[in-house]
């Protein structure tokens, strides 16, 4: 347990919100002194915190910068780069930029699970939690999943944290000293963000800093933790593993997930659907296993765990045709994984409905998938018309103005054994307030259609 900051530390917390919120909760427990700005007029949390803590001083539309450049440290929402000009130029006087995981870090004194990643990194974190939980393990899930991690804190009787943490979060966090960590796979995103994707890869690998074990996916180069050889670490794969790694086996009785050469679980056992949660289910096994949860609670939770909403997620079946919302793929990593994922493992073709805000994206790894896989491309939203231009002559392409029309489209287009797949490559913000309500509105609309 690091060393906490003590009283006489100034600090400002940046950014309200929910991890904002959970940042003055803390702190104000702590009877530590703060001060809180948000560059919003009317950000959310404002009232509660006028209400509950009123004597913290709060400033609204801009930042204060007289309030940074006297801090000693800055605690930054992971919405706000720290390469903001006003954060920067405190930073470069000597404040220190720290986040809310880095609070939990100087303070939590369990075994830390830490998983990032660009894919995936929702459903291993709620699948390991599943897992922990069969075995009668006391575990706490959270991070930038569900409860922010400061309020996990709150359980004394916790004995586990698996954390999903983002490249925003790693960025403001050096105290973090996981008892395993793992970087799932990396693939282009945030690239409105960051400058480039070795900077991307940078923020990423920091989740392996000084952690006890490491997980990681042998396929991909970007994966492999950057620290000494005398860390243990365990591979995972979507081909056939080495003798102490996890990975899959296909024989006449199906695909299986294995380690080594031992069958573990056959995958039509599973709720979870397509290769890419095949891999999913590995990387969990891999991180249990590191923090010795029982292989049978492992198993157990696997045949059980449905997955989440809007990761690939089985909306309807009608005349052979099953409807999937993936609308949680926000980027093309993302994206490429459902379409392969599926794709491998029904009997017809994908028809892909994808598109909107593309955040500076390279649409190009697209192509391949596209052209093995799609029957037909529906592109909708703001950059809907480059992902066909990118993937041109790969598909039969079609244009719709919104998800009602695509939805119409797909109807029309596909055949039995098909599955119509709802993964954007894009974000949602120039047709929806977040993933979650374009993913809604999908399954609202499939069932009022089929």
């Amino acid at each position: 347990m690091a060393e906490i900051i003590g009283s006489s530390c100034s600090r400002v917390v940046v950014g309200l919100g929910k991890t904002g919120m959970s940042c003055v909760r803390y702190l104000a427990g702590k009877k530590l002194p703060f001060k809180v700005i948000d560059t919003r007029t009317n950000p959310p949390g404002l009232d509660e915190l006028k209400n509950e803590y009123p004597d913290v001083p709060v400033h609204t539309g801009s930042f204060e910068k007289s309030w940074l450049l006297a801090a000693d440290e800055i605690v930054l929402s992971p919405g706000i780069a720290v390469a903001t000009p006003e954060i920067a130029d405190a930073a470069a006087t000597g404040v220190k930029v720290v986040g809310d995981i880095e609070l939990f870090c100087r303070e939590v004194n369990k075994p830390v699970v830490a998983i990032t990643g660009s894919n995936g990194k929702s459903t291993v974190t709620s699948l390991l939690g599943e897992m922990a939980k069969a075995a009668g393990i006391n575990v706490a899930v959270g991070g930038n999943i569900g409860v922010p991690v400061l309020d996990l804190l709150q359980n004394d009787t916790i004995e586990l944290f698996v954390l999903e943490l983002s490249s925003f979060q790693l960025e403001t966090t050096h105290s973090l000293r996981a008892t395993v960590a793992t970087v799932l796979n990396l693939s282009p995103d945030h690239m409105d963000r960051y400058v480039s994707m070795i900077e991307y890869h940078q923020a990423k690998q920091r989740i392996y800093k000084g952690c006890s074990k490491a997980v990681y996916f042998k396929p991909d180069a970007l994966t492999v933790p950057l620290l000494p050889q005398a860390t243990p670490a365990i591979g995972f794969t979507s081909g056939l593993p080495d003798l102490n790694d996890y990975g899959l086996l296909t024989d006449s009785d199906g695909i299986w997930l294995c380690k080594g050469v031992t069958r573990l679980l056959n995958c039509a056992e599973m709720k979870l659907q397509g290769r890419h949660n095949q891999t999913n289910a590995l990387a969990a096994l891999a991180l249990g296993e590191s923090v010795n949860i029982p292989l049978e609670a492992m198993l157990s939770a696997l045949k059980e765990f449905p997955g989440l909403s809007h990761r690939c997620q089985w909306v309807a079946e009608k005349d052979g045709v099953v409807w999937v919302n993936d609308s949680k793929a926000t980027n093309v990593g993302a994206s490429v994984a459902a379409i392969e994922g599926l794709g491998e493992v029904i009997s017809g073709k994908v028809v892909l409905i994808a598109g909107g805000d593309g955040k500076g994206a390279d649409f190009s790894q697209l192509r391949s998938p596209v052209q093995r896989y799609v029957r037909e491309l529906i592109v909708i939203g703001r950059d809907g018309e480059q992902i066909a231009k990118t993937v041109e002559g790969a598909a039969d392409c079609s244009h719709a103005e919104g998800l009602a029309e695509a939805i119409d489209r797909a109807l029309a287009v596909s055949q039995q054994g098909d599955t119509v797949l709802l993964a954007p490559a894009c974000a949602s913000f120039d047709m929806f307030s977040s993933f979650e309500q374009r993913g809604d509105q999908f399954v609202v609309l499939v069932k009022e259609k089929l």
